[in-house]
């Protein structure tokens, strides 16, 4: 668990030493309390309640560089932030959205990606949302998986700017509680998986250690 404006400045500091070449790629595998993050493109009406209503209720609103609209983070999802060296963004996407949905069959979820919509969706509701950023060929921010979150406070915005899409979770799909620890490790390691890469495990200690090395001029 770590508030979402903490994985923004870390994920900044590994961008850098990914960018000299100081760290390889990283994925780090996150939950935030409860807070709305707005992409680029989020328009006032993805937010209809008002910023100030949902600073009244404990939800945090933050701005974030990624691409897309409004979602919501909060305990019970899971937030992956693929820091990687990319070419081709959209067969980046495709590649994470495939990974989300391999990982899902492994809980004995059934999704699927839909043509011209980015993310993964369980029957008629979405499960994972994407978002990213690319600069100077490196990555930043990622995907989100509902696992066993409360799903109420994504009734109160337009989520990714879709109307009357519904979200849904592993444990709406199951009814299973408890998938989170497992389904991290899932994630993970079907994430390296469709990347073709080596997973190797790294502490949060570790990972600060290494990002605390000064970054080349």
């Amino acid at each position: 668990m770590v508030p979402y404006r903490d994985a923004l400045t870390l994920q900044g500091r590994l961008r850098e030493a990914r960018q000299a070449d100081l760290v390889p790629d990283v994925l780090l595998c996150l939950e935030h309390e409860p807070v709305y993050t707005r992409g680029r493109r989020t328009e006032p009406d993805d937010l209809p309640m008002g910023e100030s209503w949902y600073l009244s209720q404990g939800l945090d609103v933050a701005d974030s560089d990624r691409g897309g609209r409004v979602t919501y983070h909060g305990p019970g999802q899971l937030v992956g932030y693929p820091i990687m060296r990319v070419r081709e963004v959209p067969a980046y996407v495709h590649t994470i959205e495939s990974a989300i949905v391999a990982a899902l069959a492994d809980e004995g979820v059934e999704a699927e990606v839909r043509d011209g919509l980015t993310g993964v969706w369980a029957g008629e509701a979405k499960i994972g949302s994407i978002g990213m950023h690319v600069s100077r060929g490196v990555t930043t921010h990622g995907f989100a998986v509902n696992v066993d979150g409360d799903l109420q406070p994504f009734e109160w915005i337009r989520p990714c700017g879709l109307d009357h899409v519904r979200m849904t979770s592993v444990l709406k799909e199951t009814g299973r509680t408890g998938a989170m620890p497992c389904f991290r490790k899932r994630t993970a390691w079907r994430f390296a998986q469709a990347f073709g890469r080596r997973q190797r495990l790294v502490s949060e200690a570790g990972l600060r250690r290494q990002v605390a090395q000064p970054v080349p001029a």
